[in-house]
């Protein structure tokens, strides 16, 4: 499954459904599920700026989002209009894309991952529940994952 880094506290915001636009400066073909990496590296004036105060994780894949269209900013001012959408500090780069989210989820288990630069696949190992003959996969079955860890 494809994953993205995004720094703390944005990675948190989009995993709660209230940060639906991720700004990059490239543009992607990709559509579809993803999963959202926290990096270790946080953004600290974000972070103030956004006045949260609880201590977000860092180092893991912490939920999945998807990726329906992708949005071309054309000028400052139009980034200034989606702000409330995506939450960022606008810099002075002439070209902006704006990755389209939806569907959020957090998982209530991060999983210690070490990212990377743009889109990179993770291959998680499976899930396997020996009583009832259950093979499920990490990401799908999520729920099942942590039910095994915590029974």
């Amino acid at each position: 499954m494809k994953c993205l880094s995004i720094c703390q506290p944005f990675a948190e915001l989009i995993i709660q459904n209230k940060k639906t636009i991720e700004l990059r400066t490239w543009n992607t073909k990709i559509r579809g599920e993803f999963l959202i990496h926290a990096p270790i590296k946080i953004r600290k004036e974000d972070y103030k700026k956004l006045k949260i105060k609880e201590k977000l994780t860092t180092g893991a894949i912490i939920g999945k989002v998807e990726l329906y269209d992708v949005k071309k900013y054309e000028s400052l001012k139009e980034i200034q209009i989606d702000k409330k959408k995506h939450h960022a500090s606008i810099g002075s780069q002439e070209k902006r894309f704006g990755f389209i989210l939806k569907n959020a989820k957090p998982f209530r288990v991060p999983i210690p991952w070490k990212g990377q630069l743009g889109f990179f696949d993770v291959n998680l190992p499976k899930t396997k529940i020996k009583d009832n003959k259950i093979v499920s996969d990490m990401i799908e079955e999520e729920f099942s994952y942590q039910w095994v860890g915590h029974h």
